[in-house]
């Protein structure tokens, strides 16, 4: 396992192909983005993740400031496209 330069920020090839995910999780770094991007605090961040706590999400929307490129590839590669998505999902 290597650890970054964030202290609960992890790679382990063995998990998510090495994305970067919180230590001791299998949660990426591109979830807590993804949650704090549709407007959640990060404060608010645990409620919807509770596994996590309030110094891991902080480190994670951290990483992501150092390491933007590599999420946001991580955040797209990862991204349902539109017509797979059910219209009840959709709100349609």
């Amino acid at each position: 396992m290597q650890v970054a330069q964030h202290r609960y920020i992890v790679s382990d090839p063995e998990i998510l192909g090495g994305e970067p995910i919180v230590e001791g999780t299998r949660t990426p770094v591109r979830a807590v983005v993804e949650i704090w991007r549709q407007g959640v605090s990060p404060e608010a961040i645990p409620g919807h993740l509770p596994h996590l706590t309030l110094a891991q999400v902080f480190d994670a929307l951290s990483y992501y400031s150092d390491h933007q490129a590599e999420i946001n590839d991580y955040i797209e590669s990862n991204r349902i496209p539109e017509d797979l998505v059910d219209p009840l999902v959709k709100g349609s």
